[in-house]
């Protein structure tokens, strides 16, 4: 009966952890360091904007923290240079030329 409430209490506590690491925000260098190890999949991160982009049909804007820089397209209204922000989102490729490439963040819409 005891080594049923301890692992029950691990599991939980393994939960808990797995729950919380998506509440953190990823360094963005981390992003930009393994884009393939990110690639589709959902992340946060949280910066300052230090540029804001409206182009026709295409929205984006920058976000930088204390490791690095992403872009981040979006379809809601831009948010101010110098905003403190958190983003949640979807890494992809936006482009690769020779050993360049644009590593970019797709705001998810449904989250405010």
């Amino acid at each position: 009966m005891k080594k049923r409430v301890l692992r029950g209490l691990l599991c939980l506590m393994v939960l808990g952890l797995a729950a919380c690491s998506s509440l953190f925000p990823t360094p963005i260098a981390k992003l930009l360091e393994d884009p393939r190890g990110y690639e589709g999949k959902q992340v946060t991160i949280s910066g300052e904007v230090v540029e804001s982009v409206s182009i026709l049909l295409l929205k984006y804007f920058i976000v930088r923290d204390d490791t690095g820089e992403i872009t981040v397209i979006t379809q809601r209204p831009l948010p101010r240079k110098g905003e403190k922000i958190k983003v949640h989102g979807r890494i992809e490729e936006a482009f690769s030329l020779g050993d360049q490439q644009l590593i970019v963040l797709i705001e998810d819409p449904r989250e405010p």
